[in-house]
């Protein structure tokens, strides 16, 4: 004979099992058993693809008094006294909690300001089984997933790129995603909440992203990025002082052709240390035509500006600056000339500077000396030598130093720069001391 089923339950032993099928396959529901559904589940029959009505909590009589049971058994032309060669399925309807979701690898974005990097995303959701026959339907019938974990990884694939396309909407830069965070959740949960509706019966019921982290390579380009720009600030502020100090001298001291001189070399001296900044950063340099209000050089002389100072010199002149200083940096300009150029570019100046004198050899374990133009914390020293360098780094370890030179694409942080860290590991080598011996004999 077949068993006779009385009581018809599901007794959850965790919260992570989505669905629960008992046996009741080819076993006789008897008239007058019992559907139990606890708190938190719901519970549907299904047989030769219907389904029936879901049945929330609460206690239901298997007999022809319950309408909802009868309708369906009699849409099946099943009788009490007969096996019953069907399904029933119990869902947990409560809210799946602190869901992880994550990227499974770092994804491109196009920021606006540090041009493409990768990202990698981490944070939480939640969700619940809302549409029990259509889960049924749709999840249990087609694809037999049964417990939380199955069906996570479908919704944290949907997540991830419902992310992604709301982080690269609008042209976003990455130091923004924090104050975005709001917008995207709400954005995330409305089109992806509908979608897994629509689809699975699921509801999105919370989503939080907890971190966005850079890439470790582009996290370093991102900090030169940014030690420049603070430079860039503080220049800007102290040029735009200059050259207002110039102006007002000029204008105290009426008829000196020599001060509006100085306040036109003020101005031009700004477009040169601009173009420069603006090839430092990566981009073509730009061709800048000096200020109008710049006189033309008097005949013979050119701008100068560089390790001897500012001011009008001979070429004669400056091809002396330079063999007085030939580490240092040495920039020339004349009207009509569309930007400043270094002394080599001039051959009238070239021509005069003698060939430089053959020096010895360095000491064995000594290091070069080079000069660099250095900034500390924000603020310019000028150029300096190299190992003046290397003692403001033991000075001041957790500094921001950088450095620049001819032929140096970037402003980069002094501690990466082997002529500087060489100082920072040569011991001085003390000379030999004479032989030793005793005290001359006494008269």
């Amino acid at each position: 004979g077949h068993a006779f089923l009385d009581v018809i339950q599901w007794q959850e032993s965790g919260n992570d099992i989505l669905v629960f099928r008992p046996e009741v396959y080819d076993q006789v529901i008897q008239d007058g058993g019992k559907l139990v559904v606890r708190e938190g589940q719901s519970a549907v029959f299904q047989k030769e693809g219907q389904i029936s009505d879901a049945f929330g909590p609460g206690t239901y009589e298997l007999s022809t008094r319950t309408p909802a049971i009868m309708s369906f058994f009699q849409g099946i032309k099943y009788g009490f006294n007969n096996p019953y060669k069907g399904d029933v399925f119990f869902l947990n309807t409560r809210i799946q909690r602190d869901q992880k979701w994550g990227s499974p690898g770092p994804f491109p974005l196009r920021d606006k300001k540090f041009g493409l990097i990768k990202l990698r995303a981490f944070g939480t959701y939640s969700f619940r089984i809302a549409d029990t026959v259509k889960f049924i339907r749709e999840v249990v019938g087609n694809n037999g997933l049964f417990s939380a974990d199955e069906i996570n990884g479908d919704i944290k694939r949907r997540l991830f790129d419902k992310f992604k396309i709301l982080a690269k909407a609008g042209g976003v830069s990455y130091e923004e995603l924090d104050m975005q965070t709001d917008e995207i959740r709400a954005a995330l949960v409305q089109k992806l909440g509908g979608e897994l509706l629509e689809d699975y019966g699921v509801q999105l019921t919370g989503f939080t992203i907890l971190n966005v982290n850079v890439d470790p390579e582009d996290e370093k380009r991102i900090r030169r990025v940014e030690d420049i720009d603070v430079f860039d600030s503080r220049f800007d502020r102290y040029r735009e002082m200059r050259q207002m100090d110039m102006m007002d001298s000029a204008v105290a001291r009426e008829g000196s052709s020599n001060q509006m001189m100085d306040a036109g070399m003020g101005l031009a001296m700004g477009q040169m240390f601009g173009g420069m900044m603006g090839q430092q950063m990566g981009g073509q340099p730009q061709p800048q035509a000096p200020s109008a209000s710049a006189p033309p050089p008097v005949a013979g002389t050119y701008h100068y500006n560089g390790s001897a100072g500012q001011g009008q010199f001979s070429a004669q002149q400056i091809a002396q600056h330079v063999a007085s200083n030939r580490n240092g940096a040495h920039n020339v300009w004349a009207q009509g000339w569309p930007n400043w150029q270094s002394w080599q570019q001039v051959p009238e100046i070239a021509s005069l500077v003698p060939p430089a004198a053959s020096a010895p050899p360095p000491m064995p374990g000594v290091p070069s000396i080079e000069a660099f133009h250095y900034n500390e914390d924000g603020q310019n020293r000028g150029e300096q030598p190299s190992n003046a360098i290397a003692q403001a780094l033991q000075a001041n370890p957790n500094g921001r130093h950088l450095v620049w030179k001819q032929g140096m694409a970037n402003w980069t942080a002094a501690k990466e720069v082997d002529a500087i860290t060489a100082h920072l590991n040569a011991a001085p080598t003390p000379p030999p001391m004479p032989d030793a011996g005793g005290p001359p004999p006494m008269p």
